[in-house]
């Protein structure tokens, strides 16, 4: 039951008119966002999905964010590492020619001339930039260059010329993720790369008898290996073979040492990270000395570089000992084409895996945004027609309104 009074007319449609003005405004509001959910209690479950598809629409944009930049990046590494190879078979050429033994003493010197040239493009290559700044093949080290030359004398040269390239890198990778918990890795690392064989380590210290006297864990390419209090070399020696790394240890025959091979064409990495184990072990010097160029004075080491390949043959060329060409030295340059051929064609695969994954999700991206509009976009045509029909009612409301102000209690008492 209802009091009436004089006010009752105004307060009624005060009342009613700001239930229309705030339907107005909401309406208003989606017509300005083109959104139809301004709160979530306009539609909690469409609200709830709206936010999921948005958080993954976000998460399928970085993926193919990260696809794009990765691709850029494989297409540089790829051109140089290809244009590496047509030097590196241009190296070979030389290398079939100086070893026919039928060229004079000038023409071998002018051949190594040539090759020399050709080492410095292939150092140039390693050592290259990319569009961001970043060193190519220094692995994580991106700030500094991925090899450092040493410059010397060398017997038939009239001056220095490249003696030694030594990497400066390092042999760490990234994980890149390019879809909902998927990785692709980033292998950067120039002492793989610019390898040419297998390499060998040959401890010489009688470990035979040997035992670790505290725990510690070290470091082989990459792979953390724990040592445990007692452990003997042929423990290490189990823990280092199925450790993942592509190292296979042994103990040697005759010196009782140990002995470390690589299972494809790279340089080992060792040290200490915690204790002094490789240390006392006589494989590495102190934790001065960082790696990959910290083995100690007595182990042997064997497998170099391509630049290595390359600095022999121009020596050998200008010894004009064309024995050395054509046994040891062609050799090794097709090791180091072997592996620099097979290190193309991987990241070719990887680029084309990139190119299929940016793909997917740009099409993902495309789905997803129209579940979003399906669930959060504004019927634009309904919500102008909505509109109109507020603006008519607010409009009639108020030309009612202005017709019964004239009441008053008197009359409802005639």
């Amino acid at each position: 039951m209802k009091r009436i009074s004089s006010q009752m007319n105004n307060n009624n449609t005060q009342y009613n008119l700001r239930i229309q003005e705030q339907r107005q405004n909401r309406l208003n509001n989606q017509i300005g966002t083109q959104s139809r959910i301004q709160s979530l209690r306009d539609d909690p479950v469409a609200a709830g999905h709206l936010v999921k598809y948005q958080s993954y629409l976000t998460r399928v944009n970085n993926f193919e964010k990260n696809g794009i930049t990765l691709s850029d990046q494989f297409q540089y590494r790829e051109g140089y590492m290809t244009n590496s190879v047509e030097i590196l078979q241009r190296v070979r050429e030389l290398a079939v020619t100086g070893a026919n033994g039928i060229y004079t003493q000038d023409d071998m010197r002018n051949m190594a001339v040539e090759v020399d040239e050709l080492l410095q493009e292939l150092v140039s290559n390693a050592n290259a930039v990319g569009p961001d700044g970043n060193f190519i093949f220094a692995g994580t080290n991106v700030n500094a260059p991925a090899f450092e030359i040493d410059m010397g004398h060398v017997e038939g040269a009239v001056q220095p010329l490249i003696s030694a390239v030594r990497y400066n890198g390092t042999i760490d990778q990234n994980q890149v993720e390019i879809d909902e918990g998927k990785y692709i890795t980033v292998d950067n690392v120039g002492s793989k790369t610019f390898w040419a064989e297998n390499q060998r380590v040959f401890g010489g210290r009688d470990l035979s008898s040997w035992q670790a006297k505290e725990s510690g864990i070290i470091n082989v390419d990459g792979q953390k290996i724990k040592i445990e209090t007692g452990d003997t070399v042929y423990s290490l020696i189990s823990k280092i073979n199925s450790s993942g790394a592509a190292v296979k240890a042994s103990v040697d025959p005759i010196t009782r040492g140990l002995n470390l091979t690589t299972t494809d064409a790279h340089q080992i990495w060792m040290e200490d990270v915690s204790g002094t184990t490789l240390n006392e072990m006589g494989i590495i010097k102190d934790a001065s000395q960082k790696p990959p160029y910290n083995f100690a004075d007595n182990v042997r080491v064997s497998g170099g570089s391509l630049f290595d390949s390359v600095i022999q043959l121009r020596n050998s060329l200008l010894k004009g000992d064309t024995d050395a060409i054509g046994g040891r030295v062609l050799a090794s340059l097709d090791s180091g084409i072997g592996n620099l051929t097979t290190r193309v064609a991987k990241s070719g695969s990887e680029y084309e895996r990139l190119q299929n994954d940016i793909l997917r999700n740009s099409a993902t991206a495309l789905n997803v945004t129209s579940n979003i509009s399906r669930e959060g976009d504004l019927d634009i045509t309904q919500a102008i027609t909505d509109q109109k029909m507020l603006e008519y009612t607010q409009q009639a409301t108020l030309s009612n309104a202005g017709k019964m102000y004239s009441s008053s209690l008197l009359n409802y008492m005639k």
